[in-house]
């Protein structure tokens, strides 16, 4: 087992990339804090996980939110070691002046304050560890941006600088930070990245700029950061790791 005596934290972890990546993780011998805004979708993952998993209902735009889920994981397990800051929003691909001020707020609040927040709550854990890992969820739309998706594609952008600034000041702590850039899946958010009705012909159109002809799935994401947080890579920090099928190739 690749994260044997492990603690993680996963956010977003109530479906799609980040239920994915709780459940290889608890696979892998993890334990692990399931954290959703919805808290009935972190109470399912965490009941098919079973007793190596608690739910966490959180909002990680919001600060108290965000300590209260930093003790309950700390009361729960004793400690942390990994970090996956996966919860994110877009707005709908349209024509940024269509975007408004609250929508741009919120993107900006879950993307990227979000990762603030819980690095001042968690890193303290992390240094107590003498190691750990963080895995931020950028995406490919921070590499090579679609258009319609200005102020989204921004806030990627901050994530996957992060990522970097962050792997270069906590290098010393024994803390790797990477971002992990997915490209475009069959997540809830999908229509709104599309800004078009999800059907077979709309998929289509964009499955054409994917050199391997398919979009993302979720075990593609676990899967990296499966290994991203192992032993298996202990030298890699500061990435930006395209899981993207040659997409920004």
């Amino acid at each position: 087992m690749q994260l044997r005596d492990k603690i993680a934290i996963v956010t977003g972890a109530g479906g799609g990339f980040g239920e994915a990546i709780a459940k290889l993780y608890a696979e892998e011998g993890a334990q692990v804090a399931v954290v959703d805004l919805r808290g009935d979708a972190a109470e399912r993952v965490a009941q098919e996980i079973g007793q190596q998993a608690i739910a966490i209902a959180a909002d990680v735009s919001r600060k108290d939110d965000v300590d209260r889920l930093t003790a309950r994981t700390l009361e729960a397990f004793g400690g942390l070691d990994i970090v996956v800051n996966n919860a994110g929003t877009t707005h709908r691909n349209q024509p940024m002046l269509e975007v408004d001020e609250e929508t741009f707020d919120r993107v900006f609040a879950v993307n990227v304050k979000s990762i603030y927040l819980m690095t001042m709550a968690t890193l303290p854990l992390l240094r107590a560890r003498g190691s750990g890992v963080i895995l931020n969820v950028g995406s490919t739309a921070a590499l090579r941006p679609r258009p319609g998706l200005t102020w989204y594609n921004g806030s990627k952008g901050a994530v996957n600088l992060l990522s970097k600034s962050m792997a270069v000041e906590l290098a010393p702590d024994k803390i790797r930070v990477n971002a992990l850039c997915p490209v475009m899946g069959a997540t809830g958010l999908l229509e709104s990245f599309m800004g078009m009705p999800d059907t077979p012909e709309n998929r289509a159109k964009f499955i054409a700029t994917i050199p391997l002809g398919r979009m993302s799935q979720p075990i593609d994401i676990a899967r990296a950061a499966l290994f991203l947080a192992s032993d298996n890579a202990d030298f890699i920090t500061g990435v930006e790791f395209p899981i993207d099928g040659g997409r920004t190739v």
